[in-house]
Parts: structure tokens; C-alpha cells; sequence
């Protein structure tokens, strides 16, 4: 983490793993707080006030939609269309794995963790319900990962340096050999 006059403006991961399968090479991501960086340049705490251009704030911009995106999370969301939605979302990404389609099952991966964070901040999640809705989110980006993987090997990994590409594609024969014995 990089701090920057009391707040995170900037954040360092390294990925060992992602969804349980270990990366080669390790990735790593940065990512920063452009209006945070931005409110300790203008010197304002806070965010609504940043300058967004000559006579216009950052708040003239976005707090009508933070306002209202505010009202329905909180008190308008339909929960039981919510409930609907997240097996919806969960089921059509089951399906589309089972057609090696992972790509779009994890656009459904995300929408159904959307659609769950919906849930939570209407508070219509017990304390039980919620570890086994994460469960249930966790299980399915596992299994997209596992179903990209899948397809990437399929395809010979053609964007890796061929020698990783078959470094990995025998990792993967042995993994398949251990499992069939």
C-alpha cells in the first residue's frame, strides 16, 4: 500500500494463484486512487469538492447518481427479483462452462456477485445465508477459472512462450493421469 496524507492512494497485489490455480508468471496489478490522488492535489477532503473543470465539482458531476444508485442498493432494490436474478446468474454460468464457454460464465460470475452484494446491503442475507452465498460465488469463479484454463490448453496456450505453453500443458497430463488412476 502507498499512503498519502491519511489515505491509501495506491495498492501493489501479486498473484500467486487465481482462482486456486497457480499463475505462471506471477501477475501483479497496481491500482491507485485517481480521485484520492487528485483530492490531496487540490488539497480537498472531500471528494464531491475536486475541481472537475472551470465552475464545475466533481459533486456537480456524480452525487445526483450517487444519491439515487444510494436509494435503490439501499431501500428500492426488489429482493425477491434479486433472489431470482442470483441463481439465474449462477445457473446460465454452469451452463455456459458446461459449452466451454468461459468468457461470458464469467460475466455471470461477476453479475451474480453483484447481485449478492445487492442482497447484503438490503440486509436480506442472514449471517448463515451469507458465508454459503460466498461459498457458492467462490465454488463458481474456481470453476471458471479451472473452465478458462481448460479452453487456453485446448488452444495450446498461444500467446505464452511456447516453452511454458508445453511446461504447462504436461503439468496439466499429469494432474489428469494422477486424477484418472
Amino acid at each position: 500500500e502507498v499512503w498519502m496524507n491519511g489515505m491509501e492512494v495506491t495498492q501493489f497485489t501479486y498473484f500467486q494463484q487465481v482462482g486456486g490455480i497457480d499463475c505462471k508468471p506471477i501477475t501483479g496489478e497496481i491500482t491507485y486512487g485517481i480521485e484520492r490522488l487528485a483530492m490531496y492535489l487540490q488539497g480537498v477532503e472531500n471528494v464531491f469538492d475536486l475541481t472537475w473543470t472551470e465552475g464545475l465539482t466533481y459533486g456537480d458531476v456524480y452525487h445526483q447518481n450517487e444519491v439515487e444508485q444510494s436509494a435503490y442498493n439501499f431501500e428500492h432494490s426488489n429482493v425477491e427479483f434479486l433472489f431470482h436474478a442470483f441463481g439465474k446468474h449462477e445457473e446460465t454460468a454452469v451452463h455456459l462452462m458446461g459449452n466451454q464457454l468461459p468468457l461470458p460464465a464469467y460475466e455471470q460470475v461477476l453479475k451474480a456477485a453483484h447481485t449478492f452484494n445487492l442482497l447484503d446491503a438490503r440486509g436480506a442475507i442472514s449471517v448463515t445465508e451469507r458465508a454459503a452465498y460466498i461459498g457458492r460465488i467462490r465454488n463458481l469463479a474456481r470453476a471458471v477459472a479451472q473452465a478458462y484454463l481448460d479452453s487456453r490448453a485446448r488452444l495450446g496456450f498461444p500467446m505464452a512462450p511456447k516453452e511454458w505453453g508445453a511446461e504447462v500443458l504436461n503439468k496439466l497430463a499429469e494432474q489428469n493421469a494422477k486424477k484418472a488412476a
